[in-house]
């Protein structure tokens, strides 16, 4: 019989496996949403090598049905970014809960996952900048190269310094692991080690 763990592991996957938007990274194409919570699990636990059940629930969680609250239907800019983004956190938050739930976790487990989604207590929580870090190094690993082509250098090197602030030193030093291109020379420019 599989454990809560299993269980949930296998819902959020299912959820993931309907984003229609699929990317190839590690030599497969798959829908995005799975292979951001797929990554973001196993970059948690190399950040935390015996990490918490709400924890790794919470990485992969962490997009969710992320396509299901587009970007473009909020306003353009940072403030819309940052609305949207407050906004498919609490999403995520909320579906984790009912997937833990319906998986058989009791509540005292299903709020810390929830408040992992959405990453609170970021500066104070450990689990939660393991969260944090795990969608940063997702972000370089999967994004950063169309991310790249989209924004002009001064903009990009600003999102690059923003990223590099949200993570921890450890997680900082795991950036090296990633297999990336022209990109690599853009990191080492935004992160101060050119």
């Amino acid at each position: 019989m599989p454990t809560s763990f299993e269980l949930a592991i296998a819902a959020i996957d299912a959820a993931n496996r309907a984003d229609p938007t699929h990317v190839l990274v590690r030599g497969a194409s798959e829908p995005l949403a799975l292979i951001h919570g797929r990554l973001a699990d196993e970059w948690v636990s190399r950040l935390v090598p015996f990490a918490t059940e709400p924890l790794r629930l919470a990485a992969r969680a962490h997009h969710l049905r992320r396509w299901e609250l587009a970007r473009s239907t909020y306003p353009e800019g940072r403030a819309g970014y940052l609305r949207w983004r407050r906004d498919q956190k609490s999403r995520h938050a909320h579906d984790v809960a009912v997937i833990m739930i319906e998986a058989g976790y009791d509540q005292v487990l299903v709020e810390r996952g929830q408040a992992l989604t959405r990453r609170d207590g970021l500066g104070s929580d450990p689990e939660t900048q393991a969260v944090e870090d795990a969608a940063c190094l997702v972000f370089i690993e999967t994004q950063l190269a169309s991310v790249a082509g989209k924004l002009d250098h001064d903009k990009l090197i600003e999102v690059l310094r923003r990223t590099a602030a949200k993570m921890s030193p450890a997680a900082l030093a795991l950036v090296v692991e990633i297999p990336l291109g022209d990109e690599r020379a853009l990191l080492a420019e935004a992160f101060g080690t050119a």
